[in-house]
């Protein structure tokens, strides 16, 4: 069954490697989406695929890259779009 997270992680995680992480980890467990980062300092991520595959990524923001501070992770599930490749959004 395909699930959809939207995701907000706060903490000190611009600027160390995160969103990089992020695509590799997404991309390791073939799971579509997006992560970029936004203006109040939070990084925004969507990961659409095999429902155990998103939440392994939903938990993985909890931890982040190694250099990653994660003070709190937010999490919706949605309706997939079908997304079919994993990105880095400017």
């Amino acid at each position: 069954m395909s699930r959809r997270a939207h995701v907000f992680v706060a903490g000190n995680v611009q600027g160390v490697f995160y969103r990089a992480t992020t695509r590799d980890e997404a991309r390791d467990r073939n799971v579509a989406g997006w992560v970029r980062n936004l203006s109040d300092g939070r990084v925004e991520a969507v990961f659409e695929g095999p429902e155990s595959k998103v939440q392994e990524m939903v938990e993985w923001c909890h931890e982040g890259s190694p250099a990653a501070t994660v003070e709190d992770v937010t999490v919706t599930y949605e309706p997939p779009e079908g997304l079919e490749s994993f990105d880095i959004k400017r």
